[in-house]
């Protein structure tokens, strides 16, 4: 009997978790061998390993816990890779040296795997001056194209690209360049953008009272509070960022206090972080612990979810001394504070278990019960730890207890701090858990409500066809397993294409009374949303206690939501009529093509190469074919054959093909790259990459340097709707399908898991 609740869930297990050498061949032989694996890794830090091993391995047994996916594919595996997920850098110094040394340490960061934040506010303004060198300042968006360049070069542990979190305060002079950034399609791909909002400027917009815009004690300009709010609210609603990080509630709820100051995140935003600060995350999978779902005793098992978190505590407090870190400034902070990030997933699956309707005040009031549960383990097991282990070097007994979130902690978990100290300084925090939710069987992703009860996925075989299966909602299949496959659903199953917007913000709120850190979490708005309306959402989430908002909604711009379908009916593979074909066999070659031949020149190379683009014709469109390399230097002989094969053979199987170039673009040469026109180019291949997507831009293929289509095919998907009609979205720029999603501040691919947050 498989373990897997899914085929998707066994497939992102191979695909993401399972261990491989490097050639490919496997090593873990089953997702035992998996568990096995990560539970004999983190229990070896421990004075009694054969103790420890078997509870941890129970953790994990049946997607129990789900420690976060760098844990999973990296802990004992011996590579050089971070299990932490989450860094914020250090603070960038006002100057040129300090700037390009905090870009190196992102570079070495994101090479390990790990995704990063920064705050721009420290950089001074566009138009300030430079003292020493008579010139002006070309302010933090200048740079910020710097970093998000090293970004596109770089290729993280995993061979997944990092993730980048840019932070500014609403006070900085910059900010509504800020705010209107990524508004140019071809600008800061990399980043996420997020406005740190102050509680003196929330308070200036209800009054309509005016903002100054300062640096350095200097102010460069006064606007109505009011006027930049709607800015920030006018991009996000068109354009879906930047989004909003309230953070003076952050600074004041922070455990640490008294010996840290928070300005960025990282890049989903559920961990706001000092400098250099590091953590870790892991969830509870709620779905797995709810005893007679879906009958009229149907509750989740509490003192299940107690053990279980307790031992979730020690294996997270674990990962802290077994990983590594990309910077010793990172090793240190990680150690200082022991810092961790318990959250859930499964959440709305596991209300519909119980009979609750999500987004109901009912509904918030199990959820904030549920989180209460967890946060009150969490706080006693790392306080039994502190007993054991020691305390986080930094704690102090009287400062820690004074601070925002021990509050309204229970008092006989703060008697247990106040005896012993405390292991862990933070400890719960609510992630993105798109990819280990579907690993978990589809389970509903972290707090989100249930996307969608089924749709269709293209699997790719292994002879390159594609076959349909049908992903279905963990708890659906559950209900379906009870009483029968055509059984009708009751009403309490809602799902976020349904769900008001202000019901999203009542379970964000309810949470987050309970999470020390933050949470990962996308409110969906319909199109039709007025303006005014979609502020109130904004406006709730700050008045009911959340730390950040964060909102998606659909239109021409930002994409549509992806339609879903409740049935796996077969269609034709390929689309009607739009310029993007999908087929199960090679588009066949033409008699005769159009195509253009570019000559590259690369410094020290005795001879240039030639590269040839030949275009098919589809429904008065044009899209890349074939290509052809080639070079009188023998030493490029064997590379440019196979390029030539490889690349041709992905032109002609269709889709959205333009990932090709940016892999190419990727690629670094350790040799060191060349200059050419002005621009640096890490590598030959990289070069070539940026002469294919010269081509691909021209030919109309493409919006722009580093974009996807120029047209969207979103009226001529060839997956046919419940209704009937055809579904919306963008491709994936890994696998070409059409089922990407807003999952918790990122755009996620249901097919294969990518996203560019990881």
């Amino acid at each position: 009997m498989t373990r897997f609740a899914a085929p998707i869930a066994e497939q992102i297990w191979d695909m993401k978790y399972r261990l491989k050498d490097g050639d490919g061949t496997v090593q873990d032989k089953s997702v035992e061998d998996s568990w096995r694996r990560v539970a004999t890794a983190l229990a070896s830090v421990e004075k009694d390993a054969a103790h420890w091993e078997p509870k941890f391995y129970s953790a994990l047994e049946d997607f129990k816990f789900l420690p976060a996916g760098r844990i999973l594919a990296g802990a004992g595996t011996g590579r050089t890779v971070t299990l932490f997920n989450c860094f914020v850098m250090g603070t960038i110094p006002d100057s040129m040296g300090g700037i390009f040394d905090m870009l190196k340490e992102a570079a070495l960061t994101m090479q390990q795997g790990g995704g990063i934040g920064y705050d721009f506010s420290t950089i001074r303004p566009k138009g300030a001056d430079v003292k020493g060198v008579a010139a002006d300042a070309s302010g933090p968006l200048s740079f910020m194209d710097v970093w998000d360049a090293m970004c596109r070069t770089i290729m993280s542990a995993g061979s997944r690209r990092g993730a980048m979190m840019a932070t500014m305060r609403c006070d900085h002079p910059d900010i509504e360049q800020f705010i209107e950034a990524k508004q140019d399609a071809a600008r800061l791909r990399m980043f996420n953008l997020s406005v740190l909002v102050t509680d003196p400027f929330m308070e200036a917009v209800k009054a309509d009272g005016s903002w100054d815009l300062k640096f350095d004690g200097k102010v460069y300009h006064t606007v109505q509070a009011r006027d930049l709010w709607n800015k920030i609210m006018k991009g996000t609603y068109e354009y879906a960022e930047p989004g909003v990080i309230f953070i003076d509630r952050i600074n004041k709820m922070n455990n640490l206090s008294y010996c840290e100051d928070i300005a960025a995140t990282n890049p989903c935003g559920e961990q706001p972080l000092p400098p250099y600060g590091a953590c870790l995350l892991g969830s509870i999978n709620l779905a797995r612990l709810v005893a007679e779902p879906f009958e009229k005793g149907a509750s989740l098992d509490l003192d299940a979810l107690d053990d279980l978190v307790r031992t979730a505590i020690r294996m997270m407090d674990n990962v802290v001394d077994a990983s590594r870190f990309p910077l010793e400034a990172q090793a240190r902070e990680a150690e200082a504070k022991r810092r961790i990030g318990l959250g859930v997933t499964g959440l709305a699956d596991a209300l519909l278990m119980v009979g609750e309707e999500y987004g109901t005040p009912q509904a918030a009031a199990m959820c904030e019960k549920w989180l209460h549960a967890i946060a009150r383990a969490s706080y006693m097991a790392s306080a039994e730890l502190a007993k054991e282990k020691g305390a986080f070097p930094l704690f102090d007994k009287g400062k820690y207890l004074a601070s925002g979130s021990l509050a309204h902690m229970d008092q006989d978990v703060r008697d247990a701090i106040g005896e012993y100290g405390i292991r862990n300084a933070l400890l719960t925090s609510i992630a993105p858990t798109g990819t280990i939710s579907l690993y978990a069987g589809n389970v509903s992703s972290g707090i989100e409500p249930v996307f969608a009860y089924a749709y269709t996925r293209k699997v790719l075989q292994k002879d390159g066809s594609r076959t349909e299966e049908e992903v279905v909602d963990y708890a659906v299949k559950l209900y379906r397993d009870k009483f029968g496959a055509d059984a009708e659903l009751p009403g309490h199953f809602v799902n976020a294409q349904t769900l008001a917007p202000l019901a999203h913000v009542r379970m964000q709120a309810a949470a987050q009374k309970w999470v020390d850190s933050s949470i990962s979490k996308t409110i969906n708005c319909p199109e039709d949303i007025s303006f005014d309306d979609f502020k109130e959402v904004y406006m709730e989430a700050y008045e009911s206690g959340c730390k950040g908002c964060t909102t998606y909604r659909p239109n021409d711009v930002t994409g549509s939501v992806l339609s879903v379908s409740q049935t796996s009916e077969a269609t034709p593979e390929t689309d009607e009529g739009a310029e993007v074909v999908y087929l199960s066999d090679p588009l066949d070659r033409p008699q005769a093509l159009e195509g253009n031949t570019y000559k590259l020149k690369w410094p020290d190379s005795e001879h240039a190469i030639y590269i040839t683009i030949n275009d098919i014709l589809i429904g008065g469109h044009r899209r890349p074919f074939e290509v052809f390399i080639n070079s009188k230097n023998m030493e490029h002989f064997a590379w440019t054959v196979a390029l030539t094969r490889m690349i041709s053979a992905v032109f002609r199987r269709g889709g959205d093909v333009s990932f090709v170039v940016e892999e190419l673009k990727a690629v670094f040469d350790p040799r060191g790259g060349a200059w050419i026109k002005g621009k640096y180019i890490p590598s030959i291949l990289a070069a070539i990459g940026g002469v294919i997507e010269t081509h691909l831009i021209q030919t109309g293929f493409i919006a722009g340097e580093g974009l996807g289509l120029k047209t969207d095919p979103q009226a001529e998907v060839s997956q046919l709707g419940a209704s009937g009609g055809k579904p919306k979205g963008k491709a994936c720029s890994s696998c070409g399908g059409y089922e990407m999603r807003m999952v918790e501040g990122c755009m996620t691919c249901a097919s294969c898991g990518f996203s560019k947050c990881g």
